[in-house]
């Protein structure tokens, strides 16, 4: 019963005005460990030097960086500020601040002649690089990966010093945590002067009458002074390494010019790729020059197609479905933004449990690592780029919705880098196959924030009532600017990959109506407007729709499930998240169907016998409110300790047919049927110490699922769940520790501080228990567990042997986790 509560474990795309179908299918790429599709990469993790003093200096190659902080890549320096209720609730009460990295590299001799690129996946924000006192460029979007050409200045056989500025001095630019720094992997390429561009393998596939055609763009870069006669091979391979279909092309290069090869591999039957049989296919692709190998570049891809109907819904390879989607933050609680790939497979894993089957990236291009699962693991992605565009949005300082705003932002360099970033946040993750929509905007139609209407002061008929929006207002921005930017949006998207959708997160449905938004999007998603599908279906025939962002209640969800034609919805929120904080003391927003350590909480369980095929029940209890509470709580923890006698009410979450009650061996209450208005069962109960059981029913009255929960007496024991074994060199273990009493059973209720201490080579990442009130120190290897639990971070370094970690704390037995690392 403990493992119960804490062991988580082608077409292109053609857009008919006249029809209601709209039909496309596409293939993932994932090229490179970099997401770099040329070259050699090696990852610069380890040995750079780090700074909070800003100083021009910095940057040159003779500065004595020697005294600065030594750390590692990927790297957050504001998870590891002092939270404080004099900064920013919008990004979690964390400083920002402007910061340098450094690092030295020595470039072998041998490699002069190829070409030697940085390349950086992402860096909050406004960053600058600089090699050898040389400045490569600036990029101030902190989300959007960017590469640049070091070569010009490069010492070959020599040290080079890469340099890097940071300026996240508006540390409230943001309505949530962003982070600080290089949070994400920074490569060094290199390449043969005749190669495969950055991101120049574009594979998407076509459905056929004889099966699937895969289409192949591949963009050759010469940057030599003479032309160059090149051939290309695209071979393909199935998961088994079996090849299955190739093809080969030639063409010419002019001198320091790009040219595109375009050809197709046919596949008659492919094992199609869904969210229940992830099948991936490799595309190696060899470029050759006068019979020699001078580039070669590997792309994970697949096969299956899409089809949007604005009467039936979403089918994917034919199949009708309903989308079951979450938002996603990129955050990691503790971790801050540099959220190693193992945290988030755990993450996608256990959402995947649940019942989760598509993720929408909010509000911003995430980490490769994240779209490369999704592939891997069976989630769609909705891939979004912006929150705001030519103006800012209120940011919250001191709580949610409370006092005055700020309004520092991105929007003061949308206007000369939105349509770059966009193009290159699509040109990266176009190849993913778990990507099935690309959205240009979040709630940037937010009525007066910015952007104003006439519809404002019309009443009840147009859906404005709520005092929240005020008037319309004549001085603020007009929102017919939201159709024009829409429209030059998706003409970029479309440029480079015309067979996926676009698509927006619509908060002002009704003013963006009259507006040509909506009309510029091949679908739309509401943002919490439910009301408006009907009349919308009715209104516009063709628009095909979605809940881009919706509430947990059972009763948004009804909205999707007695309509064929909204064909899914994304919850705010999958998993709790930095940032966007209450008052004081608030670390995030705690909507989540997984808590900061990727816990499921009751609200997931919830959603879990919704959306889940796989039988489950679950209990949740807390004291009875009477007649005063309309609907059970989604929200009720797994606690059997309260007060002898004490009315409780007892709730269970199941999709069983049919729930019974039993305590302590003895059926208490009548058996209850599964509840259509609220998805819930209860009853109201006096409480007994002792084990408390539901047992989940089909229609015959067999059993198909269980939970208990027994009643604990006081902490006694700290008991490692999950995360002890093998591991390999490098890699991240993920300790979940839990307080027992001395039977063995978990202590809700605890909330003891433990200490964690490592003998070996590894270090403390972080200890994560959840508590979005706890805010004290998480730099340090002590934390005060929430439910009794928490996970502990522990990063592996490279050499063998044992590891182990030890977790104690005053009257409680320590306990202790032994890594053996090959």
């Amino acid at each position: 019963m403990i493992d119960e509560r804490v062991n988580v474990i082608g077409k292109r795309f053609q857009a008919f005005k006249n029809i209601m179908v709209l039909l496309m299918v596409f293939c993932q790429a994932a090229v490179m460990v970099a997401q770099v599709s040329f070259g050699q990469s090696e990852k610069l993790k380890e040995g750079w030097k780090f700074t909070l003093k800003d100083a021009t200096e910095n940057a040159t190659n003779d500065f004595d960086d020697s005294h600065w902080q030594t750390i590692s890549v990927p790297h957050d320096w504001s998870v590891k500020g002092q939270l404080s209720p004099t900064l920013a609730s919008a990004t979690g009460y964390l400083p920002g601040g402007a910061g340098w990295y450094r690092k030295h590299l020595e470039i072998p001799l041998d490699k002069k002649g190829e070409k030697v690129y940085l390349y950086f996946e992402g860096v909050y924000n406004r960053s600058e690089v600089f090699i050898n006192g040389h400045s490569l460029g600036k990029r101030p979007n902190g989300y959007v990966s960017f590469m640049y050409d070091a070569t010009p200045f490069i010492k070959y056989g020599g040290d080079n010093v890469i340099a890097v500025r940071v300026d996240h001095s508006q540390s409230a630019d943001s309505r949530w945590y962003t982070g600080s720094g290089i949070y994400r992997d920074a490569w060094l390429v290199y390449a043969n002067p005749v190669h495969v561009s950055q991101w120049g393998v574009y594979a998407y596939p076509e459905k056929l009458n004889s099966g699937y055609r895969l289409n192949v763009e591949v963009d050759l870069e010469n940057g030599l002074g003479t032309s160059q006669s090149l051939i290309v091979e695209n071979q393909l391979f199935d998961s088994k390494n079996n090849l299955v279909a190739k093809s080969t092309g030639k063409l010419k290069v002019q001198p320091n010019q790009t040219e595109k090869l375009t050809t197709s591999l046919k596949v008659k039957r492919p094992n199609l790729w869904s969210v229940d049989t992830p099948n991936l296919y490799t595309l190696k692709t060899i470029v050759y020059s006068n019979g020699k190998v001078v580039d070669e570049s590997l792309t994970k891809t697949g096969f299956r197609d899409f089809t949007f109907d604005s009467n039936k819904g979403f089918a994917l390879n034919g199949n009708w479905m309903k989308v079951k989607g979450v938002c996603l933050h990129h955050d990691g609680g503790v971790l801050g933004a540099a959220v190693p790939k193992a945290v988030w497979k755990r993450r996608l894993l256990t959402l995947k449990e649940i019942g989760v089957n598509a993720i929408r990236t909010s509000h911003n291009p995430q980490a490769p690592d994240l779209y490369n699962l999704c592939d891997e693991l069976g989630l769609l992605v909705l891939n979004e780029a912006f929150d705001e565009w030519e103006f800012p949005k209120r940011k919250w300082l001191k709580g949610w919705n409370k006092g005055e705003p700020g309004f520092q932002g991105s929007y003061d360099f949308f206007k000369e880098w939105g349509e770059r970033d966009l193009a290159d946040m699509v040109k990266r993750d176009r190849n993913h196959v778990s990507v099935f929509a690309w959205s240009i905007g979040n709630e940037v139609d937010y009525p007066n924030d910015p952007y104003s209407h006439p519809v404002l002061d019309g009443g009840r008929d147009t859906g404005f009532t709520q005092p929240i929006f005020g008037g319309y207002r004549k001085d603020a921005p007009d929102a017919k600017r939201l159709g024009a930017i829409a429209q030059q949006l998706v003409k970029v998207v479309k440029e480079y990959d015309p067979s996926r959708p676009t698509t927006a997160g619509l908060a002002g449905v009704a003013m963006s109506n009259q507006t040509e938004y909506p009309f510029a999007l091949d679908i739309a998603g509401y943002n919490y407007t439910e009301s408006l599908y009907d009349h919308d279906h009715a209104e516009y025939p063709n628009r095909v729709l979605y809940g881009s962002e919706n509430r947990h209640d059972f009763l948004a969800w009804k909205e999707v499930t007695s309509r064929d034609f909204v064909f899914g919805q994304f919850l705010w929120t999958g998993i709790d998240y930095l940032g966007e904080s209450g008052a004081w003391p608030s670390r995030g927003f705690y909507s989540g169907l997984l808590d900061f350590g990727g816990f499921i909480k009751p609200r997931g369980y919830f959603r879990q016998s919704l959306w889940s095929d796989r039988p489950m029940a679950y209990l949740g209890t807390y004291p009875s409110p009477g007649n005063r509470e309309r609907s059970p709580s989604m929200d009720a923890w797994s606690v059997w300790n309260y007060e002898e006698g004490q009315m409780i009410r007892v709730v269970c979450y199941t999709n069983a047919a049919q729930a019974e009650l039993h305590l302590n061996g003895k059926i208490v209450g009548e058996r209850k049927t599964y509840n259509n208005e609220t998805g819930i069962i209860f009853w109201d109960v006096p409480f007994q110490k002792g084990t408390l059981e539901v047992l989940g029913l089909d229609n015959n009255g067999n059993q198909v699922s269980q939970y208990r929960v027994q009643s604990s007496s006081r902490p006694d024991a700290i008991k490692l769940i999950s995360g002890e074994g093998n591991y390999k060199k490098g890699e991240l273990a993920q300790l979940v520790v839990q307080v027992v009493d001395k039977n063995g059973i978990p202590v809700m209720l605890s909330d003891e501080e433990l200490t964690c201490q490592i003998t070996g080579d590894a270090k403390l990442l972080g200890l994560e228990a959840s508590n979005n009130s706890d805010m004290s120190d998480y730099t340090d290897n002590k934390h005060r567990v929430y439910h009794g639990r928490l996970i502990a971070y522990v990063q592996l370094g490279n050499t063998n042997g044992d590891v182990v970690v030890k977790f104690s704390s005053p009257w409680l037995q320590s306990g202790e986790a032994r890594i053996s690392v090959q």
